[in-house]
């Protein structure tokens, strides 16, 4: 059998790790949603026609 190669050192991994020990694990992220809070008025959009007649009287 092969004796098995050591993994290459990796300054970025060594850093992480570290920092992880000291401040702590970082919390888990949110998805956002991108979808707006709609009410009754965002569903029914007025149309150009009544918001031109709205303008005209």
């Amino acid at each position: 059998m092969k004796k098995r190669r050591p993994k290459k050192f990796s300054v970025e991994k060594a850093v992480k790790a570290n920092a992880r020990t000291v401040v702590g694990q970082p919390k888990p992220s949110r998805v956002l949603t991108t979808t707006p809070k709609t009410g009754r008025d965002a569903k029914h959009k007025e149309k150009l026609e009544d918001i031109l007649e709205k303008n005209a009287e």
